[in-house]
């Protein structure tokens, strides 16, 4: 799914014909994913449906700029996507109130990048959908970041 979202996130920024610097790590993430899972899908004896997962994707790429309404609408699912794994990372969280192995670190860098990003927007394209999905991120990467010293805060005084 995130590389879903990645792809689409790209295909958006480059159907608008934003500015390449708005989007130029997405290639390199994209491509460090399609990497790992190649590999494992590899080593895992499982080269036809890595073939048919890289159809898959090939197709969407090009059938999701058809129409305007697609891409915005692509957009807009993978924020909720985006968010409702967040959440889902919260609701462990609060289930187990442990922090287990998840790294303030990682999710603090989470959150400046997210900022980072809605500034930029601001400044390149001011893209609504854009600034609405990294305003989301940021209040929820700061949450999940906040619940995580939370929990490593309590396991510590125990």
């Amino acid at each position: 799914i995130s590389l879903f979202s990645l792809l689409v996130f790209l295909r958006y920024q480059i159907y608008y014909g934003y500015p390449l610097e708005t989007y130029l790590e997405f290639p390199v993430v994209i491509a460090q994913d399609v990497i790992l899972l190649s590999c494992i899908m590899h080593f895992s004896g499982k080269v036809r449906r890595a073939c048919f997962y890289a159809l898959v994707y090939w197709v969407g790429w090009y059938m999701i700029t058809l129409q305007k309404w697609i891409i915005d609408l692509a957009m807009n699912l993978c924020t909720l996507i985006s968010a409702a794994s967040k959440l889902v990372q919260l609701q462990h969280l609060w289930e187990t109130k442990d922090a287990g192995q998840a790294s303030a670190l990682t999710w603090g860098m989470s959150v400046y990048a997210s900022a980072a990003r809605i500034i930029t927007t601001l400044l390149t394209t001011n893209d609504f959908a854009v600034l609405i999905r990294f305003i989301v991120m940021l209040i929820l990467n700061i949450w999940v970041t906040a619940t995580i010293l939370h929990y490593r805060k309590i396991k510590k005084t125990d």
